[in-house]
Order: C-alpha cells, then sequence, then structure tokens
C-alpha cells in the first residue's frame, strides 16, 4: 500500500509595525516578495475594538499598525526591519510628516522574543551607525490585540492608484 504524502503547509509568520499613517507603510510591505497579506489597523491601546474616529481622538492609546503575514523563507524579519527604518522618520515622537499624535508613533510591536531581539539590535545598529541625525525614539514592545481597520483603509493607496500618500 502505497500513501501520498501531504505537503505541508507554508508556515507563515506575523509582524506589527506602527510607522505614523497606515497607508504608505502598508504599500511599502505589500511590495516585499515574501509578503503574503497585510492589514492597516489599531494595537497597543486600551479600547477594545476601536474605530478610526477613536483612535484619532488620541485617547485610546493605540497606535496605528500594518500586520504583515510573511513567509520567512522568502523574506527575513530583519529585511522587513529594513522596509520599516526606510519607510518613515524614526526619530520624532508621536509625530510622522503632518501627522501629529501617538497614534502615529513609531513602535514596533514585536511577536517572539526573536523578533523582539532582532528588531532591538537593529535599532542599536542603526544608532550607532549614526544613519539618523536625531536619536531614534521607536518604541519595542509585545504584540496586544490587533484591531482590523475599517475597510476603506485597507490597501488605500493600491485601490486609488497611488504608490505614496498625496500629502
Amino acid at each position: 500500500m502505497t500513501t501520498t504524502k501531504k505537503p505541508s503547509p507554508k508556515t507563515f509568520e506575523t509582524a506589527t509595525f506602527g510607522a505614523g499613517c497606515f497607508w504608505h507603510v502598508e504599500e511599502a510591505f505589500r511590495q516585499v516578495k515574501g509578503v503574503a497579506a497585510t492589514g492597516a489597523g489599531y494595537m497597543g491601546g486600551t479600547t477594545k475594538n476601536p474605530a478610526y474616529e477613536d483612535v484619532c481622538s488620541g485617547r485610546t492609546g493605540h497606535a496605528e499598525v500594518v500586520q504583515v503575514v510573511f513567509d520567512p523563507k522568502q523574506v527575513t524579519y530583519e529585511q522587513l526591519l529594513d522596509v520599516f527604518w526606510s519607510s518613515h522618520d524614526p526619530t520624532t515622537v508621536n509625530r510622522q510628516g503632518p501627522d501629529v499624535g501617538t497614534q502615529y508613533r513609531s513602535v514596533i510591536f514585536y511577536h517572539t522574543p526573536a523578533q523582539q531581539q532582532a528588531a532591538l539590535a537593529s535599532k542599536a545598529a542603526l544608532g550607532k551607525a549614526k544613519k539618523f541625525t536625531k536619536p531614534i525614539v521607536t518604541q519595542i514592545v509585545p504584540a496586544t490585540t490587533f484591531y482590523r481597520a475599517e475597510e476603506y483603509h485597507q490597501k488605500y493607496l493600491a485601490k486609488r492608484g497611488l504608490s505614496t500618500c498625496p500629502v
């Protein structure tokens, strides 16, 4: 009797990054080979099931984030960190461009101890290399519940045929 072994399902990992408004950041990650899915959402606050208006009030404690599902055989977490660092200014506290508030903070939400160590090492290496003229203020904290943003925020730029924010 012969048996056919089923191929094992791909093992994907999840990464979550806050780098200001999630529209541009989501688009940057969507372009990376090995990224299976992205989602704009909210993380790091105290309000359950927050809406965009709640998060924009600054009272929920949430950051606008992009959750990235990726195949580590095609793209490493370290490569995703490179995209994160290059897609925003990690030296401004609670601000990216014209967007101001704690919801726009620079933050890495790690899902595993390995991600935590990689994020800390990456931040330290950038600081040591003096890649930025000011100190990096990015928070590196444990992932909490991810709340998916409203549908109109998902792939916002792609739906409009844009690759960057028009601001």
